[in-house]
């Protein structure tokens, strides 16, 4: 095979797996972005059964719901990151490397990101992020605490719910700086 059939191929290779890599991308931001719509309804159905029943610690599923569905939220939004850091960093080097092209290539992916508005998204979207995975069941975790419980263990499930809770912050705003 002679140098010009070898730099197709592996064109032919790397755009391939470019269209792959993509496809998982856009799979991720569609189901991270219905993670939001599943906690909220999450919430409501917690919430209103436990209100609705004699059974008030029934409202301590709630911070699992949201430490399970923040988490998985995380990390689906890590993989969107890490699939477009290695498109600009990996993916259009040895593209352009095996083509001979000089200029960027798969401009979209560094263009979407350089508009001034971006900042103040990623703010509001970890406001959000806080908000739906964080706030809500330390609210579910205060109502239960405020209600007279004779449970030991209930109150150590709590206790250790919040720990979870707090990591998750922590985690969530560590992934935000990114």
């Amino acid at each position: 095979m002679n140098a010009s059939n070898r730099e197709r191929s592996t064109s032919a290779v790397l755009l391939a797996e470019y269209a792959q890599i993509k496809d998982e991308q856009r799979a991720r931001i569609g189901f991270r972005d219905n993670l939001l719509y599943v906690t909220l309804a999450a919430v409501t159905a917690v919430a209103t059964v436990a209100a609705q029943t004699d059974y008030p610690e029934l409202i301590l599923a709630l911070p699992v719901v949201c430490l399970v569905l923040g988490w998985t939220h995380l990390v689906n939004d890590e993989k969107i990151s890490a699939i477009g850091r290695y498109v600009r960093t990996e993916l259009a080097f040895r593209l352009a490397e095996s083509t001979n092209v000089e200029e960027p290539l798969f401009g979209w992916e560094n263009f979407h990101r350089s508009d001034n508005r971006r900042g103040s998204r990623k703010t509001t979207q970890t406001v959000v992020n806080l908000l739906a995975f964080l706030v809500t069941p330390f609210a579910a975790l205060i109502t239960f605490w405020c209600h007279r419980t004779d449970s030991a263990l209930l109150v150590a499930v709590s206790v250790l719910e919040a720990a979870g809770l707090v990591i998750l912050g922590v985690l969530f705003l560590q992934y935000a700086e990114r």
